[in-house]
């Protein structure tokens, strides 16, 4: 019987990601965005266009798997010993990357994509992180903010800034919007 689950890690399939992928990484630092066509990606990657529309769609489809797959956390979460520093962390971090100019770019790519899936996967990651910290923190014995909570009052005010006001959050905003989920989760509210 054939197992028919989906690509095998490491097999062609992965392997054709991983080339387009690095493929449109390349172009875009050698030719910004604007000049980024299915295809010179195929030619660079050694594909044909037709693997391309075939596993992607368009252009755009590409460019959201590509900014989601860079999205995606790499490192391991800061470990400050109490779970709000850990969270002012990893905020400081998260932002960081956020609010640059690259940051900016993928960010743009995956909301200019019609569906939810890139936006979906992007807040995947970002309650995978917040929840870490939580785990954690729990497991110390802390009491921390629900995952939502830290989303809803902290997260989103910080993203609307970078999306539309293009302006990085500070550290004293993100102390500020931290420190009002304390007061809320001490209050009962959160």
């Amino acid at each position: 019987m054939t197992d028919k689950s989906g690509p095998r890690p490491g097999g062609r399939s992965a392997r054709v990601q991983a080339a387009v992928h690095q493929a449109v990484r390349e172009l875009q630092r050698e030719q910004g965005r604007d000049g980024l066509t299915v295809p010179a990606v195929a030619a660079r990657a050694g594909v044909t266009p037709s693997t391309i529309y075939r596993r992607w769609g368009d252009l755009s489809q590409l460019l959201a798997d590509v900014a989601v797959e860079q999205l995606q956390p790499e490192q391991a979460q800061p470990d400050t010993g109490s779970f709000y520093g850990d969270l002012l962390a990893w905020l400081e971090q998260y932002f960081d990357e956020m609010a640059s100019v690259p940051g900016r770019a993928l960010l743009r790519d995956v909301l200019g994509t019609p569906g939810h899936e890139g936006a979906g996967k992007c807040d995947g990651f970002t309650r995978q992180q917040i929840e870490a910290i939580r785990e954690r923190a729990i497991g110390r014995g802390e009491q921390a903010a629900e995952a939502e909570q830290i989303i809803v009052r902290v997260v989103a005010p910080l993203m609307y800034g970078v999306l539309f006001a293009n302006q990085a959050p500070s550290a004293a905003r993100m102390l500020a919007l931290v420190r009002e989920v304390e007061a809320a989760r001490r209050a009962g509210a959160a």
